[in-house]
């Protein structure tokens, strides 16, 4: 059934009205429907769009235009393939997201703020109908999302503001394919039909940290598994995406470290020291020496000169905080204990999404994972 886009805002405003009745999340909340509810009523049939000639490539990619590139209709063919190797090969809900195409008239769809305070390693937290507790907040507009990074930063909070070229509704809407999504590699466009297809599948309430691990294991066994199916072992898409899995694996195992010992300091000074400037001079210099030993110890030894271009970008002076380290946490902090589950259920990604299911009504899925790791 199509819907017109009155219709669709109707049924998004009758929703999050009944949802929300009180409190001041309602205008974000409504903003956001809204805005959601364009995106939606924008989709193209997938199946028309690629029956469609393609157009010049030299066509600037910000117009209006519906159209797609003949080498942009190899990304949709290449999601729609991976689509199905997800529902079909690792146990994956089938549904009818990624049937329909999006073309954007911006970078990204959305831009996510992360907030944290300046002396805990602990997430700023907004709470949602449906999902829950969350350490982020997402906004269709980029000028929202800095507008409320800056309100968090004169509360005292530490603030990191990204942008999101794919996100998950979590099976309530048939989410589309987003031109945004079409300048991954072949291999990250993989993943992240895997990754955010996982969402899609499983979503436990209030559990963020659980939610995007799993999310993140999923999509890069999956992906390596697509293409060791699609192209062999000895391909060089599969070699290079071995490469950054490798580097991955090094910056978690770097990272988790680096968070624990941090959490150790902020324990520790916070007991008898307030949020003065001497302390954040102290946190500085911890910031700086967590860059250093990223350069001395770790940098040399990545394999992708992409990852370590944007790592080294990240912990430069002025843009480390606990804000961008615990999103670091959320996505990439100790995968092993995804590891030691899938290689105890045989290495078979359909039983390690259905363990994952089991722990739905866990009070704490990550302490339920570890036990069953042991």
């Amino acid at each position: 059934m199509r819907f017109s886009k009155d219709s669709v805002r109707r049924i998004f405003s009758g929703l999050f009205l009944s949802a929300l009745t009180t409190g001041c999340q309602a205008p974000y909340i409504l903003k956001s429907a809204w805005s959601q509810a364009d995106l939606l009523m924008s989709r193209k049939s997938l199946e028309k769009v690629m029956a469609q000639e393609s157009i010049p490539e030299d066509v600037d990619g910000k117009t209006a235009n519906t159209g797609v590139t003949a080498d942009e209709k190899k990304k949709l063919q290449l999601a729609i393939d991976a689509k199905t190797f997800g529902e079909e090969e690792l146990g994956l809900k089938k549904n009818s997201n990624y049937d329909s195409y999006v073309k954007l008239d911006r970078p990204y769809v959305s831009y996510v703020v992360s907030a944290a305070k300046k002396n805990h390693l602990e997430a700023h937290l907004w709470s949602f109908p449906i999902i829950g507790a969350v350490p982020y907040k997402g906004y269709f507009n980029q000028d929202d999302a800095k507008a409320e990074a800056e309100r968090l930063r004169n509360e005292g909070f530490d603030t990191y503001v990204r942008g999101v070229s794919a996100y998950s509704t979590l099976g309530w809407f048939d989410d589309p394919i987003l031109s945004s999504m079409l300048r991954y590699t072949d291999y990250d466009l993989v993943n992240t039909i895997i990754h955010e297809s996982v969402h899609a599948t499983l979503y436990i309430n209030s559990q963020a940290d659980f939610n995007e691990r799993l999310a993140t294991y999923i999509g890069n066994i999956g992906a390596d598994l697509f293409f060791a199916r699609r192209e062999g072992d000895q391909s060089p898409t599969l070699a290079q995406a071995r490469s950054e899995s490798d580097d991955d694996k090094l910056f978690s195992e770097f990272i988790s470290a680096e968070i624990d010992a941090l959490k150790l300091w902020y324990a520790e000074k916070s007991k008898n020291q307030a949020l003065d400037p001497e302390f954040l001079k102290l946190r500085d210099a911890k910031f700086a020496e967590i860059a250093q030993r990223f350069e001395s110890k770790i940098k040399p030894r990545l394999k992708s000169e992409r990852y370590a271009k944007n790592l080294t970008q990240s912990l430069s002076p002025g843009n480390l905080n606990n804000a961008r380290l615990l999103a670091w946490k959320l996505y990439v902090y100790d995968l092993s204990d995804f590891d030691r589950a899938y290689i105890a259920l045989g290495r078979d990604p359909r039983k390690l999404i259905e363990f994952a299911k089991s722990l739905e009504k866990e009070k704490d899925a990550e302490a339920a994972l570890k036990r069953f790791g042991r």
